[in-house]
């Protein structure tokens, strides 16, 4: 998911890793829900704190938590798509990624417009980047990943996140069980002291409508 600056720059112009504003606002991308136990302690915190994030949704999660959906939509988030299951997508071949990309947007487009693709642990392949964007999308991947699927630890995701905060940048955190429970957590360490710093922190398109 993250990458150094100078390679997120080289790497390809089409896959937003950052967005180039002065503007003191921040994308936060929370991977993996919607969880009926954790998503909703996820939303009262950014409510509370007027923040809005993009949610990048694993679908076949989505049965039973449509009115998860709903609220994040109502209350300004906006839905990503990552895929029908937890899995790396570059693992399912040219014509596998084209089909599970097209069953997890036939799930979520009743919710809303979806414009927005992380694939699954964040590797692509030049053809993936083809089908993703014949159908609309636009690959995200992030500028400040504190690797808190591998790292358990909600001061080092605080502290990793206030470190590399700066205009434009792309915040990755994960929801579901575990994750979920410290995303929690360091959402409710990390966003006031951003707003301290006079930070925004916003949906990806918003933060797209800031560039330049």
């Amino acid at each position: 998911m993250f990458q150094p600056d100078w390679l997120a720059r080289t790497v390809s112009k089409r896959v937003t890793y950052s967005v180039d504003t002065a503007e003191p606002a921040l994308a936060l991308t929370i991977d993996d829900g919607p969880d009926p136990q954790t998503t909703p302690a996820l939303l009262d915190i950014l409510r509370a704190h007027q923040s809005r994030a993009t949610f990048f949704l694993i679908t076949e999660r989505i049965t039973g938590n449509e009115a998860l959906l709903d609220r994040m939509t109502s209350e300004g988030h906006e839905l990503g798509n990552h895929m029908t299951r937890e899995q790396p997508s570059i693992l399912l071949g040219k014509d596998g990624f084209a089909r599970e990309l097209l069953v997890a947007d036939s799930t979520l487009s009743p919710f809303g417009e979806v414009r927005w693709l992380r694939p699954g642990s964040g590797w692509f392949s030049s053809g993936m980047l083809e089908t993703a964007e014949s159908q609309g999308y636009r690959l995200a991947l992030a500028s400040i990943y504190p690797f808190d699927a591998t790292i358990p630890s909600t001061w080092f995701a605080s502290e990793f996140i206030l470190w590399r905060a700066k205009p434009g940048a792309i915040i990755l955190l994960h929801d579901f069980g575990d994750r979920g429970e410290r995303t929690a957590e360091t959402l409710e360490r990390v966003l006031p002291e951003l707003a301290r710093r006079g930070y925004r922190v916003v949906t990806l398109s918003e933060l797209v409508g800031l560039e330049g």
